[in-house]
């Protein structure tokens, strides 16, 4: 009948029938669990930060109440403690490289830069292993050390194991994650994320480094 107009579909964005949108915005990929992660990551973050900031405060606490606290360039050598710095946060600016190069599809550039990073987390905890090594040669111990502040030692081993502990576990995790990658079982918001941890680790070091050795 003339008057009576024959109803048509109404259409969504980009043409699309309103029924079939909101399908396929239904099983879009979303952002929200790539945020939820980043957010996860960032808590676990702070929280660690948290607790090395703890450590670090009952060392300088410690070193103030004492009547004396040994002197660290004598006991530790400056020049291999550049070197072992240089390697560690060198690091995230290899990771941070690798991170970028995957972004912009250059997988060679991200397989290499991010083979270094591991290396280079390897080469840190070879050094500080040969560092413990000297330190404990020279008799320090948990409960003792010739300088007479026995909590110097214990600290030492405390904050510095629990950093190389947290670098042990990322260089672990970079390495796994690598290998999948390889296979094409990761997504690259995994790849972020562990960069995410590593900086995080590079970052401690330099409190560390600061607190227990130079200041």
């Amino acid at each position: 009948m003339e008057g009576i107009k024959k109803m048509e579909p109404t259409a969504g964005i980009q043409g699309l029938p309103a029924q079939n949108r909101e399908e396929k915005d239904h099983f879009a990929p979303s952002a929200f669990s790539t945020n939820r992660k980043k957010t996860m990551m960032w808590v676990f973050i702070i929280s660690d930060a948290l607790l090395f900031g703890t450590f670090l405060a009952v060392y300088t606490f410690e070193r103030f109440i004492s009547p004396t606290w040994p002197d660290r360039w004598k006991i530790f050598d400056p020049g291999y403690l550049a070197v072992m710095t240089v390697v560690l946060l060198s690091s995230s600016t290899f990771m941070a490289t690798a991170v970028e190069g995957l972004k912009q599809g250059k997988m060679k550039r991200f397989g290499f830069f991010y083979t270094i990073t591991i290396l280079c987390g390897i080469g840190f905890l070879g050094m500080q292993a040969h560092e413990w090594a000297h330190f404990i040669g020279l008799g320090a111990r948990l409960n003792t050390n010739p300088w007479g502040v026995p909590l110097f030692s214990g600290l030492f081993f405390m904050i510095t194991g629990f950093h190389g502990f947290h670098v042990l576990t990322g260089v672990l995790i970079l390495s796994f994650i690598g290998i999948l990658k390889a296979v094409g079982k990761v997504s690259d918001d995994t790849i972020e994320l562990a960069g995410m941890y590593w900086s995080f680790v590079d970052l401690v070091w330099v409190f560390i480094l600061a607190v227990i050795y130079l200041l």
